[in-house]
């Protein structure tokens, strides 16, 4: 019997987003309001960790992605870094 393989897929996790079958224009919000819709629909969402991952890796700076706005987004991304440069020293 012929041995199956198995790929993975790094963006599987969307298959599960809470979002799959939402209209992307929610994500990229132009109000408080909006940013706050967005947002909640991130909160339902499995596989949040792993949409914010991909935001932080691929550096999407628009939009709301894994319950973040670009804002927070940076925050992180900077928080990384002074992490890094701290453990490498």
């Amino acid at each position: 019997m012929p041995e199956t393989v198995t790929t993975y897929d790094p963006n599987d996790w969307r298959l599960d987003a809470a979002c799959r079958d939402l209209d992307t224009a929610i994500f990229f919000p132009e109000t408080e309001e909006a940013v706050a819709a967005a947002k909640a629909v991130c909160a339902t969402c499995p596989v949040r960790e792993a949409c914010l991952e991909f935001a932080l890796i691929t550096r999407q700076d628009d939009g709301v992605w894994g319950g973040l706005d670009e804002n927070e987004r940076r925050r992180v991304r900077r928080r990384r870094q002074e992490a890094a440069r701290k453990a490498a020293a």
